[in-house]
């Protein structure tokens, strides 16, 4: 079995493709993998749908065969041609889909470098996968080292602080706009994360907020979780709210433009709207001193973004490659491991078998029982000393799954000592 991951994000697709890739519920993600996992070369998969990418992380016996099986779903899902999507698809197997996954989980593969609300999808999208069991050991060793990653690089360097989301981008490219924010409303549109996110970054620029949501009582309670004031509006005055204020973001999950021409009026100020939503929440629109940016749009600001991030991106990568190996390595001592205790526990069996046999037949006494044992243990450790640390070095060898079956037959052990019916070591996040 193979680690496969295909992905598509900024890098290989624009903002239309991403659209019609978009898994806007998780109705229809729980459809997806249903199935993609109908194929029998694919064991496991995660699906991870953002604003900027669609992964699909998986476990594949044939990856050729389930990739162009999984393109093929995403091809009719999407109504987007097989050849297009398969030209654009970056496909990783094994060490490069480790290494892919442990990248986007540390925020290097972002739009903006560092940006800090990808590890949290990745982890949504793993909970869904594990509790709907599309998700066993394999991935969720993989994901749980690539959390382990992540906060390697958060720790390592500072791509996790300051301006690193999408949501900020967009406030940073409306203050730098606007300049004097000071009694500028700004209307933001849902009350999902990205909504909270897009308030707390507007509030600290000094704009005025108005919050509206097709859920007046979830646009409430988000308002009241800020000290500042924010004005929350019914839904029904959208479209007063759109040509009374100057800033409008909009972050609604909606599965189409809730933002159309018929709606929008000619005004004699300007007006700035940023759609942060994939799906795009904004029809195109033509409108005098109208400005309308969409994600790919922001590109400007996180260019300079990251050209003052490259130094610590550097790091993060080595941090990236470093973990890569080490996942690799911790694998295959999670092959090992279990042999070499199991070797050290037949050999304790042996000796207390030995000894009870001894007492009994009157060949040592009561007395000197402990003693023995403490020596027959010793001679244990020192006689499996080289074998275990040989076994423990064939670990990191190509060769190892055949030394660690010749092993496990040479001293009859059950093959379930192996990794494979272990429980996933729990990894702290």
């Amino acid at each position: 079995m193979s680690y496969l991951s295909i992905s598509f994000s900024h890098k290989n697709t624009d903002i239309q493709t991403r659209e019609k890739l978009a898994f806007p519920n998780e109705e229809n993600k729980d459809r997806f993998l249903k199935q993609i996992l109908e194929d029998q070369h694919l064991k496991e998969a995660i699906l991870l749908s953002t604003c900027n990418r669609v992964e699909i992380i998986s476990r594949a016996s044939n990856p050729d065969v389930a990739s162009k099986n999984i393109i093929n779903k995403l091809s009719k899902y999407s109504n987007i041609e097989f050849d297009d999507l398969y030209e654009r698809a970056d496909i990783s197997v094994n060490d490069s889909a480790i290494h892919h996954i442990f990248s986007v989980a540390s925020a290097l593969d972002s739009l903006v470098i560092g940006e800090t609300q990808i590890v949290g999808q990745l982890k949504d999208a793993f909970r869904f996968s594990l509790s709907k069991e599309y998700c066993d050991q394999e991935l969720s060793r993989a994901l749980h080292y690539s959390f382990k990653c992540a906060a390697a690089v958060r720790n390592a360097t500072s791509l996790g602080t300051g301006s690193v989301s999408v949501a900020s981008t967009a406030v940073a490219k409306a203050k730098e706009i606007i300049k004097d924010t000071a009694g500028v409303k700004a209307l933001v549109i849902g009350a999902g994360e990205m909504s909270e996110l897009t308030i707390k970054h507007l509030l600290s620029s000094g704009f005025d907020v108005v919050l509206t949501s097709r859920d007046r009582k979830k646009a409430q309670i988000l308002a009241d979780t800020f000290e500042d004031y924010i004005q929350v509006e019914d839904y029904v005055n959208l479209p007063e709210l759109l040509n009374e204020i100057p800033v409008m973001i909009t972050a609604t999950s909606a599965p189409y433009p809730i933002i159309t021409q018929d709606i929008t009026k000619n005004c004699s100020f300007e007006r700035f709207w940023f759609d942060i939503a994939v799906p795009r929440d904004i029809e195109e629109i033509d409108s005098p001193n109208l400005m309308i940016y969409s994600v790919d749009d922001l590109q400007e600001i996180v260019n300079e973004n990251m050209s003052l991030r490259a130094e610590q991106a550097k790091t993060a990568y080595q941090i990236v490659n470093k973990m890569s190996l080490e996942f690799f390595d911790w694998l295959k001592s999670l092959e090992v491991d279990p042999v070499i205790k199991n070797m050290y526990t037949r050999g304790d069996a042996i000796i207390d078998k030995k000894i009870k046999n001894a007492l009994k037949k009157g060949f040592i006494d009561k007395e000197s029982e402990e003693n023995i044992r403490k020596l027959c243990q010793t001679v244990l450790t020192e006689y499996l000393h080289q074998p275990q640390k040989k076994i423990k070095s064939i670990s990191k060898d190509n060769q190892c799954d055949i030394v660690v079956s010749t092993v496990q037959s040479v001293f009859g052990m059950d093959s379930e000592t192996s990794f494979l019916s272990h429980n996933c070591n729990k990894i702290n996040e």
